[in-house]
């Protein structure tokens, strides 16, 4: 018999999904849910169980993992009239992995502590071919103690974990990496297509810079040129990868964050306006890296 914890794993999007399973492969017992019937489908045919409602996922559970879009939805998760908070054995363990504002991490983690559990705010980095590669890093924020007993669940999903401090400190610290990535990925762009409009091949430029002081993530396995990268979503009309609504939500709580402490962020507001720009122009649903197409059409 295993003496693994029970998982439940609500949310089974673009990331949790492949979380969901890589738990599973690690020999974890894991019922998920998620309101997407196909999702729900797919983990089965991944050898998941599922349940008919967030509650019933949670039904034994040690371990609730959560995997979802917005704060709204995690607060309703835990808190809302059908929270499942109140109805978690003590001593259960919650990890939430969603990217929200630090206070709602806040509020969840006082809740936890006040029904007898404990709660870690987890946010990732990786993108999906961490989240399918089990190669996510995990930035946590929450008690020491909590986050040794999520270690080894942790673990199972990804190779780097950061304690960054209190309740809240993991969604801040991501949304520090967040803004930085989303202006370097605007300014990649803007470069490349300076390039461009100068006759130069934008595979050449870019192996340029992904060897020389330019160098990033952006250059190196998401460039947002199409052709450049065979695999990057920019080779695939911009599908998969992490959404520029996405990135737009995760810069705006990076402005909601500086705003409310009085921090100046020239740069993330200014990209934010650019990802909100490329919403409008009706690539919301595309990678972020299509934020080049409001530069350079011929991307």
């Amino acid at each position: 018999m295993s003496t693994l914890p029970r998982i439940a794993f609500i949310g089974l999007g673009n990331m949790g999904g492949p979380m969901a399973v890589n738990l599973h492969k690690a020999g974890y017992t894991v019922c998920s849910f998620d309101l997407s019937t196909v999702a729900l489908e797919k983990a089965r045919e991944q050898g998941l169980e599922t349940a008919t409602s967030a509650m019933a996922a949670i039904d034994d559970a040690q371990v609730v993992i959560s995997m979802l879009p917005a704060s709204r939805h995690v607060e309703a998760l835990y808190l809302g009239e059908m929270g499942v908070m109140s109805q978690l054995a003590p001593g259960a363990l919650v990890i939430d992995c969603s990217t929200i504002a630090p206070a709602s991490a806040q509020k969840v983690a006082a809740a936890a502590q006040a029904c007898g559990t404990s709660m870690i705010d987890a946010p990732v980095s990786g993108g999906v071919a961490g989240a399918t590669a089990g190669t996510l890093t995990f930035i946590v924020g929450g008690e020491a103690a909590a986050l040794e007993r999520a270690r080894p669940v942790l673990q199972a999903m990804g190779k780097n974990i950061f304690h960054m401090g209190d309740a809240g400190a993991g969604q801040v610290a991501k949304l520090c990496n967040n803004m930085a990535l989303g202006v370097i990925m605007a300014v990649t762009g803007e470069a490349i297509a300076l390039g461009v409009a100068h006759g130069l091949d934008p595979k050449a430029l870019s192996q340029m810079m992904a060897v020389s002081t330019s160098r990033s993530w952006a250059t190196e396995v998401c460039n947002p040129w199409p052709g450049v990268l065979e695999n990057a979503p920019a080779s695939r009309g911009y599908s998969g990868g992490f959404g520029n609504d996405l990135m737009l939500k995760d810069m705006g709580l990076a402005v909601e964050a500086a705003m409310g402490i009085g921090a100046t962020i020239p740069l993330g507001e200014l990209a934010r306006n650019l990802y909100a720009m490329n919403k409008q122009a009706g690539r919301g649903g595309l990678d972020f890296s299509s934020v080049v197409k409001l530069l350079n059409d011929k991307a």
